[in-house]
Parts: C-alpha cells; structure tokens; sequence
C-alpha cells in the first residue's frame, strides 16, 4: 500500500507577511507540503528549477518579473508544474494574460484555506481551478460578446464573434476549423467541467472526450485547459445548452 498523495507547493508573493501567511496556512492543510518561497517572478522561476513543485501559488504585482511573465517561463520549461494565481485583482486586465500564459486556476486573495486546497486539487487532476468570482466574471465576459453595442461606443469582443443572438445560439461557424461536437466540448472545458463531466453530459465515452480535447487543441494552438478556457470565451463559444 502507498502513502497519501502529496502535493509540493511553492508560494510567490512580494509581501513578505502576506507570503509568510500562505505559507502558514498551506502548512495546516493535509496532504500539501511547501517547498519554497519566492518574493518575486525570477526567484520563483529559480526555486521552480530547483525544488520541480507541482503547483505553485503565484501573486501576478511583483518587481523585476511579474506573475504573468514568471507564469509563461514556467509553464514553457517546467510543463510538469501547474500555476495557480493568487492576487488581489480579478479584473480582465489580469484575468486573461494569466490564463493564455497557462495559469489553470485563479483565485483572488479572499480566498479561504478549502478553496485554495480545492482550487490546487483541481489543477493537478487537469481541470481548471478558478474561484466562483472569477468564473462570473468569465461567463458575464461570454455573456457580454453577444451583447450588441450601442451606436458610438467601440465593442470589446474579437471581431471573430458571432453576430447578437440569442444566448443560448452557437456561433455559425466555429472557428480555426472546429467541428460543432468539438466547439461544444471547448464550452464545456469552460464552463469548468472535467472530461468526466463532459463525458456524462454528451452521453460519449471518456476516450471520445480526450480525442475531442485533443483535436480542438491541435486546431487552436491552445497548450492547455486554462488557455482553452480563455480561447472559448474570447470567440463566444457557450457549452451545450442543457
């Protein structure tokens, strides 16, 4: 018989008694072990080297290398440890450069020590860890891109989204080549489903999920759930309406 999973975590925030909290609190959680402390992006990308942790917690507001630039180094030479932001801001001017760097969770700093635990859980089995203030923001972003745009005010959503319609309507033609079944399962990732999940909702097999996941993800150039999570809510891509 094995021992319980443990999960390595490395915290990165410049403020030094907010780190010094995380710290403390991851270490009352069963089964995380910390393993290092960054006060800034470069010193979290030198411990990453160091210590390979399997997640780390990272603030996006730090000097000489920020969240977001420490995130995209990471994800690109270490693909094995997962990023999980924890910061004050949950604005779109954060929110979305962390996800297309491949941070796959996002929580803000009111965040309590269950969600931290749940949102790191998360990550490590491949699904998104975002908070649920995040995850309105996301859908109210979604949302807002089919919304028409009154006469002289320019439209924030990507010229490629489909016409106004009606909520529920999915865009005419998907993009980059995605097929209808896989547009549906890219709203699914991003409505935070597992492929489990997603599995049971379209009454298909596990294996027919990840072959969805994988063709959508060759076709789009994503790297991973966070980033497809990004993609779908930039082009308007809602999941299946049950």
């Amino acid at each position: 018989m094995t021992g319980p999973t443990v999960t390595r975590v490395l915290v990165a925030d410049d403020q030094t008694v907010v780190r010094e909290g995380i710290v403390m609190l991851l270490g009352l959680l069963p089964g995380i072990e910390v393993v290092g402390a960054a006060a800034d992006g470069e010193e979290a990308v030198a411990l990453v080297a160091r210590h390979r942790p399997d997640v780390v917690l990272m603030d996006l507001r730090m000097p000489r290398c920020d969240g977001v630039e420490a995130t995209r180094r990471i994800r690109a030479a270490y693909p094995g440890t997962e990023v999980v932001v924890l910061t004050t801001y949950a604005d779109d001017e954060s929110l979305f450069p962390a996800l297309r760097a491949g941070a796959r969770g996002y929580l803000t700093k009111d965040a309590g020590g269950e969600e931290i635990a749940r949102a790191i859980a998360d990550v490590r089995s491949g699904a998104a860890g975002l908070s649920p203030q995040v995850q309105l923001r996301l859908l109210e972003r979604l949302s807002g891109a089919a919304d028409p745009v009154p006469s002289g005010e320019p439209s924030s959503a990507p010229s490629s989204a489909p016409p106004p319609a009606a909520p529920a309507a999915p865009a005419a033609e998907p993009p980059d080549g995605l097929t209808a079944r896989e547009a549906e399962v890219l709203g699914l990732i991003a409505e935070g489903l597992s492929n489990t999940e997603i599995a049971r909702r379209l009454y298909v097999g596990p294996a027919t999920v990840k072959t969805h996941i994988n063709n959508l993800f060759a076709k789009t150039g994503v790297r991973d759930r966070a980033q497809a999570v990004a993609y779908a809510f930039r082009h308007g891509i809602t999941g299946s309406p049950q």
